[in-house]
């Protein structure tokens, strides 16, 4: 006889992924765009974020709800209904798109480790490489030691930034307050890219789908469905928690004084210059923590995009190397690497459309979802995110061009 799984098993087992997710939302891409929105031009972008979050929340309780229904990842999902070809267009582009994510993850870490250790930025690099395998082998003995171990570095995060917020310089709520109503200031549309691609990840829609309780295809629709409310939930609490220490970054950047843009070693500096070596190295050891979480993160991700389009796997370790290598050139080069980071944003938001469209299709399909599929408000707002984000992308294209 089997026998049902206690209520707080059950709670336990089901919150978690969506803080694993969140990771993706604060790693050092988000750094550089957010600080870079608050340094140029004040509060006037903190609306970008909000809703950018909200977009992400919305889009992750989707993609975990997919997995939740169907047993598969979103990956697997799209090689069952679409063709090969259209399945190898989608994990070519996925592959780019994890180097960028790479980009932002590796640069990110080696140059936290650089800041607070004095690493040369190469080495930290690979360092930053041997700690997310070290993360992910946890996921061998259990998907609740991996989820933990991201979300203890999360709260790292989150602390640091709780502790910049009140520190860092006085904020001006009332400002903050109007940045929340919608406006485009000359000059901002790249940033304001750049923030959606840093928000609104598309690896991370991939690998969520995959993280669900292990071994749980339940055939009880009571049980599904008590599932899926806290699911709902985690989503909530998870991505929120990225929402405000997002804000949080752009809050402590619009408080410093003179232009600190985009570049992190100038906003350590900054921050050890206002407000004492503690608040420098709060900053330098979030941004390390930020990249360990994100790069264990995105190396799981990658797994779930390889095994689920092309149903092939390959040495871990060689697919790791092949998308870590933009990220070493930019390391062992006289690239910026905080330009780096803002310009692989906005790869990142090209590679969005590319994930939220099969999601679009397969989550209104009842005969994939079933009594989950979505409702007709839910697949609206996921078709009006797509489209907002697709002519944001077109937008940027035609000033470029021009």
């Amino acid at each position: 006889m089997t026998i049902a799984p206690s209520r707080h098993r059950v709670v336990f087992a089901a919150v978690g992924p969506a803080f694993v997710a969140a990771v993706a939302y604060v790693d050092p891409g988000n750094f550089a765009t957010n600080f870079a929105g608050g340094a140029e031009f004040g509060y006037r972008l903190a609306w970008v974020i909000v809703v950018a979050n909200l977009v992400a929340t919305l889009v992750q309780y989707v993609t975990s709800k997919a997995g939740l229904a169907t047993g598969r990842s979103l990956p697997e999902l799209c090689r069952a209904r679409f063709g090969r070809r259209t399945n190898i267009v989608l994990w070519l582009q996925a592959e780019v798109v994890a180097m960028a994510t790479d980009l932002a993850e590796f640069v990110g870490a080696a140059v936290g480790l650089h800041l607070v250790f004095g690493m040369p930025l190469l080495p930290a690099g690979l360092l930053t490489a041997v700690v997310a395998f070290m993360i992910l082998a946890l996921e061998q003995r259990g998907q609740r030691r991996f989820v933990i171990a991201i979300v203890a570095l999360l709260v790292v995060v989150a602390g640091g930034f709780v502790y910049l917020l009140f520190v860092a310089g006085a904020q001006r709520w009332g400002a903050l307050a109007g940045g929340l109503v919608p406006q485009v200031p000359g000059g901002s549309v790249p940033l304001v890219v750049g923030i959606v691609g840093a928000t609104v990840m598309p690896h991370v829609i991939y690998a969520h789908s995959a993280l669900r309780t292990p071994g749980f295809t339940p055939d009880d629709v009571t049980e599904r469905r008590r599932r899926l409310r806290l699911n709902r939930w985690d989503c909530v609490v998870g991505l929120g928690t990225a929402g405000a220490i997002n804000l949080a970054m752009l809050c402590v950047a619009a408080a410093l004084p003179g232009e600190v843009g985009a570049d992190l070693g100038d906003i350590h500096g900054t921050l050890g210059a206002v407000a004492g070596p503690g608040a420098a190295l709060a900053f330098g050891v979030a941004l390390i923590a930020s990249g360990f979480a994100s790069a264990s993160v995105g190396t799981y991700a990658g797994q779930v995009v390889m095994s689920g389009f092309l149903d092939r796997r390959i040495p871990l370790f060689l697919r790791r190397g092949l998308t870590m290598l933009p990220s070493l050139v930019v390391l062992c080069t006289a690239v910026n690497p905080s330009q780096a980071l803002v310009v692989s944003q906005i790869v990142l938001s090209f590679g969005i459309p590319f994930a939220l469209v099969p999601l679009l299709v397969l989550t209104r399909d009842r005969s994939v979802m079933r009594e989950m599929v979505n409702r007709r408000l839910t697949t609206a707002a996921l078709a009006t995110a797509s489209a907002v984000i697709i002519g944001l992308n077109g937008f940027l294209i035609l000033g470029v061009v021009a």
